[in-house]
């Protein structure tokens, strides 16, 4: 039997990495391409953040008790990261496209020239999640440790 007092970290781990594996197989529904590039991506369905926290917070309640203090820290630790993931980090993604779109209608219209480095640099649109990739990313979260619960426990 695997020690229970690996549960937390077990569930949190796999939650992980079956939403990354998760938005390969969601890209390839859309798309019908393989793009192995979306096991390691940030953005995208299911939030693999949300699926940590939210397995790390219920396994904890699990096996500590959801009137446990530790419980109500990832509680808020998990709604901190969500909300983070799908707010702060979804609208700087949304910054970086404006602001590239900014840059590209400037040189159409104008003629400028962007010399510095800056401007030639790639950066990543996606960033963040919208609210249904954190939902999916909660829902995978949730799933994990209840059946993984058994083995542990």
């Amino acid at each position: 039997m695997i020690p229970s007092s690996l549960y937390p970290l077990v569930t949190a781990l796999l939650s992980n990495v079956l939403a990354q594996v998760g938005k390969t197989v969601v890209y390839y529904y859309r798309t019908g391409k393989w793009d192995l590039h979306w096991v390691i991506a940030s953005g995208g369905f299911p939030s693999s953040h949300s699926s940590t926290v939210t397995a790390l917070s219920l396994s904890i309640g699990i096996q500590e008790g959801f009137d446990s203090a530790i419980f109500a820290v990832t509680t808020i630790f998990s709604f901190i990261v969500m909300y983070d993931a799908c707010h702060v980090r979804y609208y700087s993604g949304k910054n970086i496209e404006l602001t590239q779109q900014l840059v590209k209608d400037l040189r159409e219209m104008t003629g400028l020239r962007f010399d510095d480095p800056i401007y030639q640099e790639k950066l990543k649109n996606v960033l963040g999640h919208k609210f249904v990739e954190v939902i999916g990313g909660f829902v995978v979260g949730l799933i994990v440790p209840l059946i993984l619960c058994p083995l542990f426990l």
